[in-house]
């Protein structure tokens, strides 16, 4: 039986009767701006279909929550998940990352992954090396969650750019990462989580771009170019989908990429699940340092974590030592999170921004300059004790004999 709605009331054919029927039906033909010639040859059953097609496209034109109020400029990543999509905010004028996941089946890994990756943002506050959250919404039998858009890509897309230039991270640039990172599992350790999916596709880059104040006393050859823009890169960690409690051990786990996960969670050892993430950022960094791409088995995938981890030639004995350290068979003896930030290897280095260097090679300039004054100022003080001791040694010679005259006369 179809219905009729109006002023929120429901009405059936039935209950439509008399005059109320006709008062209906002449208001919507005015509505419509229907002659009354035209209306007069159309059935009062006619009219009922013409106003119920008319109400099933308005519902079905109402754009989405997504539509309204993002513009969507392009796909940035997609997987098993879903789609990721680079959009810009209508109102405020911002970018995000919405991810826009597949529709998810009741009680499957996939609905799992993606509520745990909701409740996890709504734990975690803002946090310098974690992905902001901003907000997640269903539609159309999809999830979508709304977060912070990170310009730089993945640390997985800065590692094959990297390997398509046959070029190596500096140093100081892979202890910059490892610091960041360790910054934000800190974080996320602290509040009893572990996230238990690290790896360089869920480590985000965000790149700050600020031009770089040359002092106008600086000299020219300081190593710098004038107007050079300094790229602020901060590493972030994101996709939360595997996070799991801490406070209890748990029964089972959704296994995140076996690249990187260590052994205890196969022989379902859950008592140190972020010493799990510790593994992983280890071999990350080994990945970054040019030691990828990591088996998924096999006699080197165990042989790793027997702890036989492949020397890196190209970078110092100290990082080295840490990534082994990272990696060791024996969760309990992996450096925590916290011991990693303030880890001394790490921190000269992952504190110093190429601001800071500036400075710095200000400071050591200035203070070369006025020693060269203070040489300067010496040297010309030694050159005039020197002609002083000239002078009166030149007096000194026949000082006390009487000088003698002589003169002659033609």
């Amino acid at each position: 039986m179809r219905t009729l709605t109006h002023n929120g009331e429901i009405y059936t054919p039935t209950k439509i009767k008399g005059g109320f029927r006709a008062k209906l039906l002449r208001r919507r033909s005015r509505s419509l701006k229907w002659t009354l010639n035209e209306s007069s040859e159309k059935s009062d059953n006619e009219l009922e279909n013409e106003i119920q097609p008319t109400k099933r496209f308005h519902s079905a034109t109402v754009p989405s929550r997504y539509e309204s109020e993002f513009l969507e400029i392009e796909e940035i990543g997609s997987g098993m998940f879903g789609s990721v999509y680079k959009c810009i905010h209508r109102l405020d004028g911002c970018l995000y990352a919405i991810k826009k996941l597949k529709k998810p089946l009741k009680g499957t890994s996939d609905e799992r992954a993606a509520l745990k990756e909701v409740y996890a943002h709504a734990v975690l506050d803002h946090h310098k090396h974690v992905v902001r959250y901003y907000c997640a919404w269903a539609e159309n039998g999809h999830m979508l969650i709304q977060n912070e858009y990170c310009n730089g890509g993945t640390l997985a897309q800065a590692i094959e750019e990297r390997l398509k230039k046959n070029e190596r991270f500096p140093e100081a640039e892979v202890k910059r990462i490892l610091l960041h990172i360790a910054q934000g599992l800190r974080y996320i350790h602290s509040l009893n989580l572990a996230h238990l999916d690290i790896k360089p596709g869920n480590i985000f880059i965000s790149k700050k771009n600020r031009p770089v104040p040359i002092s106008p006393t600086s000299s020219s050859d300081d190593g710098f170019e004038d107007g050079e823009y300094d790229d602020d890169l901060t590493y972030k960690i994101g996709d939360l989908g595997h996070v799991t409690s801490t406070a209890k051990v748990p029964d089972a786990l959704d296994e995140g990429d076996c690249r990187y996960m260590p052994a205890e969670l196969l022989q379902d050892n859950y008592k140190h699940l972020p010493k799990a993430d510790i593994f992983a950022l280890g071999l990350t960094i080994y990945e970054v340092c040019d030691g990828g791409p990591l088996p998924k088995n096999g006699d080197e995938w165990h042989s790793i974590r027997e702890g036989h981890l492949p020397y890196l030639p190209y970078y110092s004995k100290e990082l080295n030592k840490l990534l082994k350290q990272m990696i060791h068979p024996d969760p309990e003896l992996r450096p925590t999170s916290a011991a990693l930030v303030h880890d001394k290897t790490l921190v000269p280095y992952g504190r110093k921004t190429k601001e800071q260097l500036h400075k710095e090679l200000a400071a050591e300039q200035q203070k070369n300059h006025l020693l060269s004054i203070q040489l300067q100022v010496a040297t010309e003080l030694n050159q005039l004790n020197d002609e002083c001791n000239k002078k009166r040694l030149t007096r000194l010679v026949g000082g006390k004999v009487n000088r003698s005259s002589s003169v002659t006369i033609f």
